[in-house]
Order: structure tokens, then sequence, then C-alpha cells
């Protein structure tokens, strides 16, 4: 404990132990972790163990080369040593099967941040145990992704103040974050925050118990991403680690009811901290809203322990805070019923309704033509999505605009030139499909097996292009009655959002528009892909997030009074279905909405908004130059009929 006599900034809610019901309400939390296969085999640890002893070994080369490159001697520069540190969930021993892990390159001063994703990413390329290779060097801490020996890591770097880096090196004393820059105190900290956490928990044994509960209720309910604006596993296990200091002498099944409770009333923006901040004898900057006007802006503010105190939630926007809150609500409805013996753990871990959630979403969809470019492609658009949210939700017509945290990714081989402009377009098969080779395989997911076509036509191998694709989803809330004319019908205008971050992508320094595409669709809930679905139902599920004020149902009411009727509404729709309207800001509007019953129709006629077209926003790509911001006059217009 420390001199207060208690961890944490405040003092606990609780003392007391947990009664038995609740010690046997946590052995029924283990046995449903172990049956959701939340602990890896013994296998997959020694695996693990083998992967961190071939990439420790290969950051030394990594530095000897590195050294060499800067004129040392062959004898000095094998002595500069290097060192990497695991930390994130497992360091917090709470990684389970197929879990990534978070690992830090520590380098001497003489080794940068270019070397790293220069002769690193090269040393990588040529081991066999390497796939998925994909270095992100303009993330807010600078990453290589990769999977290495069956096992996804994420490896950061930093270079410390020093001449060598050797075996026996730790990272708790605060005065190797000396003459550091920024991004290699971002990378230092992820291991420094690790360790600090675990320091400041009471019990670590029921602290890892809730937080591989928590983890797991995160995921499944899709809001475990730091990159698409919710909270990340550190943040996460923070929450976990606060609610710990507040019931220090709870069984881990209290400690996640105590979670739920906790934070469904936190008064956010108050942020959640694990001690007090520490102001340093660096002057570094720390977390402080009180001076930085960036620092107040955040909305859900979970402040690292370790100095330099950061937050670790900065990428949270309005609309991701919103979802959060809900599942802090939807959990402690279901943990109390737990409680009282009227529930299973189960129902916490149910799959997210995200794709059933929605009446609108956006489809964002990347290209490549080779599969390295895609990765790289990839995770530049993953880590900037974030950046359209915020300015989706800046044009007042959005209530909500939630990213959906993983994307479909396929691969196709094309016929034809003409295949390959479709898929350019966004224009992908509702079922995958791909040109007949010997090698039978169509269309391969990444952490799937290959598909089988079924062999019916075989064209000259070799042939085909391939075409490297990724789909990301935003779930849409539109406001009921911004954009609503007199007669009822709406007119939703995003061009501006769109515009900017299709200019965004394509400014990118690594672009190519001979190689790669981006397009964004406008889809109702009916138009998405059988596959996001995962075979379950379709049918969409009632929200619990509110979009506009009571007077918009009596502004529907006169719509539907002034408006058309559902036999014109079909008739219209047919007539302009498959329409291209080209726009004077080089974007087009298609529109490809097939005509719809008039049984359709009557159960649309009572929404509160209806955007009949389907609408993909495209060009940027397409053409050989970026396109300039388009004058304010111009745009994509979406006329909601």
């Amino acid at each position: 404990m420390s001199e207060s006599k208690y961890l944490g900034v405040t003092p606990p809610i609780s003392l007391n132990p947990s009664s038995a019901e609740e010690e046997a309400i946590s052995l029924e939390l283990l046995a449903a972790l172990e049956a959701e296969g939340q602990f890896e085999s013994v296998d997959e640890s020694r695996n693990r163990e083998v992967v961190l002893g071939k990439i420790d070994k290969l950051v030394k080369e990594f530095v000897y080369k590195a050294s060499l490159k800067h004129r040392m001697s062959e004898s000095l520069a094998r002595s500069c040593g290097g060192k990497i540190f695991a930390f994130g969930s497992f360091r917090l021993g709470v990684h389970n099967t197929g879990a990534d892990i978070d690992t830090l390159c520590v380098a001497p001063s003489h080794v940068t941040r270019e070397d790293f994703f220069t002769i690193m990413v090269d040393l990588l390329k040529g081991r066999s145990e390497v796939d998925e290779l994909t270095p992100v060097p303009s993330a807010y801490v600078p990453v290589i992704k990769m999977r290495f020996g069956g096992v996804e890591i994420d490896l950061t770097f930093a270079s410390l103040q020093q001449p060598t880096i050797p075996d026996e090196l730790e990272l708790l004393d605060t005065a190797i974050l000396r003459n550091l820059d920024e991004f290699s105190i971002r990378s230092v900290n992820g291991s420094r925050v690790t360790d600090e956490i675990l320091r400041l928990v009471p019990n670590v044994t029921s602290f890892r118990l809730a937080l591989r509960c928590i983890k797991l209720w995160a995921k499944r309910r899709a809001i475990y991403s730091n990159s698409m604006g919710f909270f990340g596993g550190v943040a996460w296990a923070m929450l976990v680690a606060r609610v710990c200091q507040l019931y220090p002498n709870a069984c881990a099944g209290s400690i996640v009811a105590g979670f739920f409770r906790v934070y469904v009333k936190w008064p956010w923006p108050k942020p959640v901290m694990l001690k007090m901040i520490e102001n340093g004898t660096m002057h570094l900057r720390v977390w402080n809203p009180w001076i930085y006007p960036a620092d107040k802006a955040h909305k859900m503010p979970i402040i690292t322990p370790a100095y330099p105190s950061m937050c670790s939630t900065h990428n949270v926007s309005m609309s991701t805070k919103r979802i959060i809150e809900s599942e802090f609500k939807r959990g402690e409805e279901i943990t109390t019923k737990i409680l009282q013996g009227e529930a299973k753990w189960t129902e916490l871990f149910e799959k997210s309704d995200f794709f059933r959630r929605y009446r609108y979403y956006l489809q964002v969809n990347v290209m490549s033509t080779d599969v390295e470019s895609h990765n790289l492609l990839h995770g530049f658009v993953e880590s900037r999505l974030r950046q359209y949210i915020i300015k989706l939700e800046s044009t007042g017509l959005v209530v909500v605009a939630c990213p959906y945290v993983k994307s479909y990714d396929h691969e196709y081989a094309c016929k034809s030139d003409e295949d390959l402009e479709r898929i350019r377009q966004g224009q992908l098969p509702t079922t995958p499909t791909a040109s007949d080779t010997p090698d039978p395989t169509t269309v391969v997911d990444k952490g799937s097996e290959p598909k089988q076509d079924d062999g019916s036509s075989s064209p000259v191998a070799g042939t085909e292009k391939k075409a490297f694709t990724s789909a990301f989803y935003v779930g849409l809330l539109l406001d009921k009655e911004i954009g609503r004319n007199s007669n009822g019908k709406r007119r939703l205008d995003i061009s501006g959002p769109t515009h900017d971050f299709i200019g965004l992508v394509t400014g990118w320094d690594t672009w190519s528009n001979e190689g790669m595409a981006i397009s964004i669709s406008f889809l109702r809930q009916s138009q998405l892909p059988d596959e996001v679905f995962d075979g379950l139902p379709r049918d969409r599920v009632p929200s619990t997030l509110k979009n506009g004020s009571a007077k918009s149902k009596k502004r529907r009411e006169q719509g539907k009074e002034d408006g058309a009727s559902a036999t014109d509404r079909s008739a219209k729709k047919a007539k302009v279905a498959m329409a291209v309207v080209p726009s004077t800001s080089g974007v087009a509007v298609v529109v490809a909405e097939p005509a719809a019953k008039t049984d359709d129709v009557e159960k649309e006629k009572d929404a509160e908004d209806v955007p009949k077209p389907n609408v993909v926003a495209t060009g940027f790509a397409a053409i050989a130059a970026p396109v300039p911001p388009p004058p304010k006059q111009a745009g994509i217009k979406l006329k909601l009929l």
C-alpha cells in the first residue's frame, strides 16, 4: 500500500471480502471463460516464447546492421546489443488463444527510426515464418505489424540515449526518457505503463480474471479498438485496475459487476486515473486539460500511470462515446441479473448486433493489386478512418457514425480488365468469385482457409490479375429533423467529409493511382453483403440510441400527407434505377437501387428518414492526379426520398 494506506487517488468504496455466493459466481465466470477458449494451451504458450526469442535475436541483428551502416567497426557494432520487451496483454498475463503480442525494440542512440522501417523490415521480409508484414510509420505510435510463426506481433521502436543496450536493461527508471523524441517516449511508455498497472492493483489474480472477462466482452461487443475510436487493451486494463482499487478484497466476479456499476455512472470527461499525475523533473508534457486545449477536448480520458502521463483514449469521438456508454448500460443490466441468479455469463458475451442496429451504412472499400501494397494501404486507412467519422459528425446531419472494428478482406483473381475495373470502383461480387486456375483457390480471406470453386471453367493459367480488397463499415444514425423540407423529404449532403477523406487517402505518399483504388458506398441495411451477418438473421433490432426530438414525429406525419403514394414512390425508384449522375467535382454519384415492391415501400413509410439510392463516391482514385477540394456549390448530395 502507499503512504495513504490505499492504492489509487481515492479511498476504496468497500473493503469487505466477497461472499460465498460471489465466490461461486467467480468460479462460474472462470468456467465460462475456459469454454470460450480464453486460455491458451501449453504448446501455444511455448510457441510464443520461441517466437519472442527469435525476434530478440533478430533485433540484435538489426542493431548490428544499422551500426555498420553508420560506419562502426564490426566488433563495435556487435557490442551495441539491442533488446526486446513484451508488454500489453502478454505482459499482464491475460492473453488468450490467437492474441497478438505487443513488443518494443530498444536500440542505442545512433540507430534511427528510419533504420527500423528499412533495415528491420528487410530482415523480416527475409524470414519464411513472417507474413502479413505491414509497417505503419505514420501511426500515433509507429509500428510494424506482422504474423511471426503463427503469432500476431506489433513491434514498436525506441532509440535510447546510450551507446549500447545490455540484456539486463530495465525501463522503470525515468532517467531513460531523457532527450528522447515524442515517438520514442510513447513507445517506451507502453512497457512502463504495463509494469506500473501490475504494481498498482491490490490483487493480481482477481485483476487478471476480471480483465479477461472485460476484454472478451469488449471484443464481442465490437468496442475493442483504439484506432477506430474505442478503447484499446491498455485502456480496458486501467479501467479494471481502478475498480480493483475501489474493491481491493473482492473476487473477480464482484470486480466485473462493480466495473459496470462504476462506469455506467462515471461523470465523463472526469479522467480515470490509477494514481496522481507526476510532473517529473524533465519538463516533459503530461496530460493537463487546464493547460492544453487538445487534452481538454478528450471525451473519455483514461490516464496512464507512468511518467509522463498521457491519455490512452484520445481517439474517442462523440459517436464512439455514445456506443461505449450504451454497452456499459447493457453490461450493468446483465451483471445485475447474474448476481441475482437470473442470467448466465454467456449473455454478457453475446456478439454485437452492429450490422442489425442501423438503417444506413457507409462502406469504405480499398483495393490494391499486390498484397504488400495492400497491407500498407489497409493499415493507413484503418488509422485514419476516425478522421472521417469526426468530419461526418461535424456536418450536424449525423447523430452517430459508428465504425466497425474489423474489416472484411478478400483476394480476387480477375478474369479480365473489366472485372478488375469493377472491383476498383467498389463493385464487389455478392459472393466472391474469381477465375479458375489449376490451383482451385478463388478467394482467400485473411485468417481463414481458402474457399474452393467448382472448377467449371479453366482459362489459361497466369492470365488472371489479382485484386486485394478490404471493406470497412460505418453505421449511421441520422438526425430526424435536419435537412427535411416542407414536403417532408430530406437531403443528406456528406460530400465535404467524403471528398476530404478520399483526398487524405489518395494524398498519402505511398498511394499509387495505377495499383490502388478507394470507393465509398452509402448502403441501406438490406443492401449489406451476407458475409457481415455470419449466418445470423438480417432482421434489424430496435436501437437504444435517440436520433432526434419529439417534433420529428409530427413533421414525418406531415411529410406523409404531402408526399407521394407508395405506388408513385415505387415507380419513381424504378425510373432512376442504375442512373449515373456526374458531378462537377470529379466524383460520380451512382444510383443503384432496384425497384422496390409495394410491400417493401409500405414497411418504409413510417421510417424517420429513408434514403432510397445507394450512392457510391469514387473518382479521386480513378484519375491520374488528386482532384482539389470541391467548391462549396458542388459535391455529392444524397436525396432521401
